[in-house]
């Protein structure tokens, strides 16, 4: 039997190693799964994308990423990267979903249209949440008070810190008990 594969789409800014995506896919890793990461092919792009542009550009991306891997696929994306949720409900792919851009059709009608389990990571700061509409969405939620698009919280560091322990945490509950239990 072959090993699951998490498949790791960058946002906009930091790419596929940046502290939330690295943690997310080292607990996949840590299960037994190989890790497969994305990287734009212009970095620099996705900063001047509009609404309508972003869906098209990232999902060939994504795409040419998932040509090389089993079938057994988990999905790791962060804000820009949850425009591959159209991937995921068409391909049956659980995900996890960070700081999930809600405001965009594109993503919710993916979001909406899955079949396999997801889980939505956000802040109530983050003016690309929503709660409502995440706990509509799924069952799996990790929401944090006052965290900001980064997943940053007012205060000291060590608080924000703390928060990317939470998120770790709810990923690997997450695929312990739902995706692979």
């Amino acid at each position: 039997m072959s090993s699951p594969t998490v498949v790791v789409i960058p946002g906009g800014q930091f790419g596929p190693t940046s502290p939330l995506l690295m943690y997310a896919a080292d607990a996949a890793e840590h299960r037994g799964a190989d890790v497969v990461r994305v990287w734009w092919d212009e970095p620099d792009r996705p900063l001047t994308l509009t609404e309508s542009e972003r869906g098209p550009w990232v999902l060939p991306q994504v795409e040419k990423a998932l040509d090389h891997v089993s079938d057994d696929v988990l999905l790791i994306g962060k804000s820009l990267g949850s425009y591959g949720s159209t991937l995921a409900a068409e391909r049956g792919f659980p995900a996890v979903w960070l700081t999930p851009v809600l405001p965009s059709t594109w993503v919710v009608d993916g979001l909406r249209r899955a079949t396999a389990p997801f889980l939505l990571v956000g802040g109530t700061a983050d003016p690309l949440w929503d709660s409502t509409l995440a706990r509509e969405l799924t069952p799996y939620l990790l929401e944090v008070p006052e965290a900001d698009h980064g997943m940053y919280v007012p205060g000291r560091l060590a608080a924000s810190a703390a928060v990317l322990g939470q998120v770790a945490t709810a990923v690997e509950d997450f695929l312990d008990q739902v995706v692979w239990p």
